[in-house]
Parts: C-alpha cells; structure tokens; sequence
C-alpha cells in the first residue's frame, strides 16, 4: 500500500510544478537568499533507446526550474529541481502490428517515432573551478506523464500519421546517472551555460524479454537565476540598516 501512496503524492506534486514554474517568475526574488540561487532552466535534449532497433536520435526541448544550494564553500554546490517538460524516445522505429489489419495494411511499409514524456528531478553535487567551469555529477529520477508511439507513412504525397498510447507498457519511474560540465558567465547575474548526459539504469520497458533497453539523453541547457538582483540589494540593504543601528550615537 506505501507504495501507490508514494506514487499517488510524487504525481500530485510534479502536476503542481508546471504552475509553480509561473509562480516562480513572479517571486522568484523571495526564493533567493545567501545560499540558496533559485532560477529556471531549460534548453534542447537529444535522446535515444539502447537496443532499439533502428532507433534514431529524437531531438526535443525541456524546461523546468532548480536550486543551488551552496554547502558551507562556495566551490562545493547541491543542485536539484524539478525538469517540468522533458521528452526522452527516439525515431525511426520499426512498425509493429496494432491488431487492426487496416492500419497494419496502412502502415506496413512506415516507421515509428517514440515519445515519452516524464518530470525529471535531478539530485547531484557540483564544483566550481575559480575560472567559473563547473562538473557535476549525480543521479536523475524520473515520473512517467505519458508515452505515444507515432506511426507514419507516406501516401499519395501525405503523411499518414496513427498516434498509439503505450504508457501501460513503460514503467512508471525511471532513474539513472547524469554526468555534466558547464561555464557560469561572469557578466550580468550568472547565467550559467551547460552539458549534461542521462545515463538510464531502469529497463524501459514493462515485462521486455529482448535484450534490455534503457533510457539515454544528451542534454545542453541554460540556467537563468529569478529575482537574484533584488534578493541581493534586499539583502544588502538589511545589512546596511542593521549597522546603522549598531553605530552608537554621537
């Protein structure tokens, strides 16, 4: 029972975090601190399937939020958050009978593109070089939104297209390793430039007898920080009121 419960509470919490990714452009200053950068990142993933025949590089784009959490050094960095939009799969898949002898007729000489749409949280340590070059490593994990294979076949000039949902054949969580480098800009507030890889460890599929397929996604990303500046001069300007009453009087 602890574990339908367990899902039950993630999958409300990540249907919330695509209304809180709005939320936190408008107080995202509130999120900041000292030790704590909040901001929103996002950018282009390019995924595949191990052991997939065929299966071609899908290219997508993610979006979702994060947290650095400064731990007692500024070099040594916790990062997390929560990738609202991100699509993994890949294309170029063989076609596979859908029981119905039309659209199997219709699309035997077609090719399948696979789409699987998860919320990623990424839990992982960062360091930072003086020259500002970050790594990071850690692991992913990951909750299934939803998942489609899309057929498609050419006919008479058009592209026939039949939309199949798969999501009971794909396991619900899954998780792996991501490795990454990236460069936080000097200029402005620190936006930070980056490239990070997904290694899957959990077999994809549900009940797969095949040899087994994971998830794999290479991802280049831009973290922009929300509301730092102001949380910087609400900070310094606390700073300066509390000395100011410290200063004895004259």
């Amino acid at each position: 029972m602890k574990k339908p419960l367990f899902l039950l509470v993630l999958c409300c919490s990540f249907q919330a975090a695509q209304s809180q990714v709005l939320m936190s452009l408008i107080f995202g200053d509130k999120l900041n601190s000292p030790n704590i950068e909040f901001g929103l990142e996002g950018g282009a993933n390019f995924s595949t399937i191990t052991n997939q025949p065929g299966a071609n590089n899908r290219t997508d784009f993610n979006l979702g939020f994060y947290f650095d959490f400064n731990l007692n050094n500024p070099s040594w960095i916790f990062n997390t958050g929560v990738i609202v939009k991100s699509t993994l799969g890949a294309e170029g898949l063989p076609v596979y009978s859908l029981d119905n002898p039309e659209l199997d007729a219709a699309f035997a000489e077609g090719s399948v593109d696979r789409k699987i749409n998860y919320f990623n949280v990424p839990l992982a340590i960062k360091y930072k070089f003086k020259n500002n070059i970050f790594v990071k490593a850690g692991t992913q994990l990951g909750l299934l939104s939803k998942s489609t294979d899309i057929f498609h076949q050419e006919y008479d000039g058009d592209d026939l297209e039949y939309k199949n949902n798969i999501r009971d054949k794909i396991h619900v969580v899954d998780a792996g390793l991501i490795l990454g480098v990236g460069y936080r800009l000097k200029v402005g507030n620190g936006m930070n430039l980056g490239l990070q890889y997904y290694y899957g460890l959990v077999p994809l599929l549900k009940g797969d007898n095949s040899p087994t397929q994971y998830n794999r996604s290479l991802y280049v990303t831009t973290c922009l920080p929300i509301g730092k500046a102001k949380a910087a001069k609400r900070a310094a300007e606390k700073k300066k009121a509390e000395e100011k009453e410290t200063l004895p009087e004259k």
